[in-house]
């Protein structure tokens, strides 16, 4: 009894700390679908992988995104003494990594990267303190072109997240900005050089609301009332995008940076245009000013159109002056960062997400003890045929096999006992729709794909 209670003692609570979760099959399975959704739309623009650390040196990462950022950033001092810390996006490690490698990556330079990163933020619906981010930049050029093609990706990618089928998925909206329309607005004002604070308080406009946001601008960069009003004016703009870029033009005419803003972002949707996406689905937004101070450009967010409150999924913009940090060669680059936690929440919120257990469709239960051999011969026959397939390890009931694969969600089961091999068939079962047929062992694998293409539900296959 007494070794009992020790053994009680020593149990440690199986438990995860806040803002961080384990990922059940059921949630993996979707995630990793769109993953790799994500990185056929990379790849198809010639976008190419890396990975860098999680640790950074503290000196890396400290001030690179601003004082929030600093605040929820993961930092200790390592066995060896050194101030590190863990990285809080993939964008600044990037940086780092782009001015080091430089002779050996050349530019311009097309980098993707998935991958998971670290703040000690408040947790909310979406948002965790450990989260994958899926990035893509290009480096080496101030080529609006560049920012074009980041339009472009956003857009692919987030046609392509419903896990379920490859069904081009439309119900979001990216919204466009640049950063030197609003540099532009705060030099007529005379307020630039406090365009930090400013901006890092007109990015919560949607959160905080007009007033605050003037209170804001206020007590942290010292605007006055009429200078605050004004900065919100320019940022609330409404009409079409035709429109407020008109709009923007005769306000900023006799500033060449805002000038020069507005024109990328009439390239940008001429180019839209051009590829195919649909007229609503680019929208000229002077609010979005993105909260990170190394954004000198155009900027983008995309907000899911039936769950606008969940935030910005995809979001990114035009960074200059970020890696002439880390050394003196100009390295200009454009890029954005899709949120796979978050997007993966706003489409569980829409239903969107298929929970299933299993990556095959096809199950074979161990029916007969003594055709161990003939289940992995068929297994592998219908391997080399593209047909995932799972096969039970040990000889049971055969209804507790059938519920088992049915509560992973496996669509099909092959049921063959020695009667069936001397016959040469085998029982072909749908635990979806309970019906069942008796196929030819040869014919075994085109039954199969018949099935699947009338009713398409692959589990493993993005």
């Amino acid at each position: 009894m007494s070794s009992e209670k020790e053994l009680k003692k020593k149990l440690i609570e199986p438990r995860t700390l806040k803002g961080f979760r384990d990922f059940l099959p059921e949630a993996m399975i979707p995630r990793e679908k769109i993953i790799a959704r994500i990185v056929d739309v990379y790849r198809s623009y010639g976008f190419c992988p890396i990975d860098t650390p999680v640790l950074e040196y503290l000196e890396i990462l400290m001030g690179k995104g601003g004082d929030e950022t600093d605040k929820q950033l993961y930092r200790f001092t390592d066995s060896g003494g050194r101030e590190v810390g863990m990285r809080f996006d993939l964008t600044v490690p990037f940086a780092r990594f782009s001015a080091q490698h430089l002779a050996e990556i050349g530019t311009p330079f097309k980098r993707y990267h998935l991958a998971k990163v670290w703040r000690g933020e408040n947790t909310q619906a979406g948002r965790y303190r450990e989260f994958m981010q899926c990035d893509f930049d290009t480096i080496g050029t101030t080529s609006v072109n560049s920012d074009v093609e980041t339009a472009l990706v956003i857009n692919d990618i987030l046609e392509r997240v419903d896990p379920r089928s490859n069904a081009t998925f439309t119900k979001f909206q990216i919204h466009l900005n640049s950063r030197k329309i609003l540099t532009g607005a705060l030099d007529k004002l005379g307020l630039v050089d406090k365009s930090t604070p400013i901006l890092r308080a007109l990015d919560k406009l949607a959160k905080i609301g007009k007033d605050a946001v003037v209170a804001e601008m206020n007590q942290t960069a010292g605007a006055s009332e009429e200078q605050a009003r004004a900065i919100l004016e320019i940022a609330s703009a409404q009409g079409t995008n035709d429109e407020i870029l008109e709009g923007l033009e005769k306000n900023l005419q006799e500033n060449d940076l805002g000038t020069q803003g507005v024109a990328d972002l009439r390239t940008i949707l001429d180019a839209a245009r051009a590829a195919g996406a649909p007229a609503d689905r680019f929208v000229i937004d002077v609010s979005i000013a993105r909260g990170l101070d190394y954004y000198t450009g155009t900027i983008f967010e995309s907000f899911l159109t039936e769950y606008p409150k969940l935030g910005s999924v995809c979001s990114g913009g035009r960074y200059d002056n970020l890696a002439e940090l880390y050394t003196k060669q100009t390295l200009p680059g454009v890029g954005a960062s899709l949120g796979l936690d978050r997007l993966f929440a706003g489409l569980e919120e829409l239903g969107m997400i298929e929970k299933t257990a299993s990556t095959v469709d096809v199950f074979i239960p161990f029916f007969d003890a003594s055709l161990s051999s003939k289940y992995f011969e068929i297994a592998a026959g219908l391997r080399r045929q593209g047909i995932g397939v799972e096969l039970y390890p040990e000889p049971k009931k055969l209804g507790a096999q059938l519920k088992y694969a049915d509560k992973k969600g496996i669509r099909l089961a092959i049921v063959v006992g020695s009667d069936e091999v001397r016959q040469g068939v085998a029982m072909l079962k749908d635990l979806r729709s309970g019906g069942q047929e008796e196929v030819k062992l040869e014919a075994l694998a085109e039954s199969i794909l018949r099935t699947l293409a009338s009713d398409p539900t692959p589990q493993g296959n993005a």
